[in-house]
């Protein structure tokens, strides 16, 4: 019953592949010709997809992920469908390599598809067909596969290969920055650069779908995609410990909350709501006089957080007298 349960489920993915492929002659499919990289950290088990092209927001097209299933990319003359159907068979229990290959063998416009599919258990599977622009190749090996078409020259998908074994100690995002880096360092896209994604999902399935991906980072059109991309990482993660500060407050911790606070600011020291938040638990917690110089700095660049500060106390965020608020303010 399991299995014709199964062969039903396929036939339906597969008709809607076949739905959506264009014919051989690829009139119709979306353009992203690129260099990306799936991976999984084998510890975490985090997975990943990181992309780059000289293509318009490249990112929804080549990126596909869900947390507790695996990661997809899908590029060259991409046919979408290879997302949402290889997770649909992998979220199955099907393995990368047997998704690829029936999705692949369904295809007809496979020879001009790059497709990469990685599935919870590390598990990779690729694909460069015979009509794909050179210089175009993979590597797949276990738990990450990289793979590229319309490159300057055959290095670009060894860098990467490289790169992400060099880099085993940083977290899955920051490797995959890496190899994305060392992509672009060998020759990159042999007409240049033009936009970027990064997303990561967890090992386990998301209760909720907004919830799904632990990074989901788009630059959609910018001079050094790969650069800008390595820099909204490194500003996410200090949001990561706001997010953390903002938690241990609701919590009534404020000395994590202060660490948390201070860890943000010290990575973006030019944030001033970074240094505004991290203030408001100095204040709270009975420490005033340490607060009022950080206040002072703030509003000397932006007195609208002078506003900002007498509305905390009504909403419960700031817990000083009106007498302390107007200290503060003047």
């Amino acid at each position: 019953m399991i299995k014709k349960i199964f062969f039903l489920t396929a036939v339906a993915i597969i008709s809607t592949l076949n739905s959506k492929a264009q014919n051989p002659e690829i009139g119709g499919d979306a353009f992203a010709h690129t260099y990306s990289i799936v991976a999984r950290d084998s510890v975490t088990g985090e997975m990943a997809v990181g992309v780059q092209s000289h293509w318009f927001s490249v990112g929804p097209l080549v990126s596909w992920g869900k947390s507790g299933v695996g990661v997809v990319a899908t590029q060259s003359f991409v046919n979408p469908a290879y997302g949402p159907k290889g997770l649909e068979l992998m979220e199955q229990g099907i393995t990368a390599d047997e998704a690829l290959e029936l999705l692949v063998n369904n295809d007809e416009g496979r020879e001009f598809r790059q497709v990469a599919f990685l599935d919870m258990e590390g598990n990779t599977a690729a694909f460069t067909g015979e009509n794909c622009v050179e210089a175009a190749s993979h590597i797949n090996r276990k738990n990450f596969s990289v793979q590229a078409n319309m490159m300057l020259n055959e290095k670009v998908v060894p860098a990467m290969a490289e790169a992400f074994h060099l880099n085993a100690d940083l977290p899955l995002a920051e490797r995959v920055v890496e190899a994305l880096k060392a992509a672009q360092n060998a020759g990159g896209d042999i007409r240049g650069k033009q936009s970027a994604a990064l997303i990561v999902v967890g090992p386990e399935k998301a209760q909720n779908s907004w919830e799904d991906k632990k990074v989901d980072l788009r630059v959609d059109d910018h001079q050094n995609p790969v650069e800008e991309l390595e820099r909204l990482l490194k500003t996410a993660r200090a949001y990561e410990h706001m997010n953390r500060g903002d938690l241990a407050v609701e919590e009534g911790n404020i000395n994590k909350a202060l660490k948390e606070y201070g860890t943000a600011e010290k990575m973006f020291p030019q944030n001033l709501e970074m240094k505004f938040w991290k203030a408001i638990a100095l204040a709270n917690s009975g420490r005033l006089e340490e607060a009022k110089p950080v206040f002072e700095s703030i509003f000397a660049e932006d007195e609208n957080w002078k506003t900002m500060l007498t509305r905390l106390p009504k909403a419960g965020l700031l817990d000083l007298s009106e007498k302390e608020v107007e200290e503060i303010i003047n």
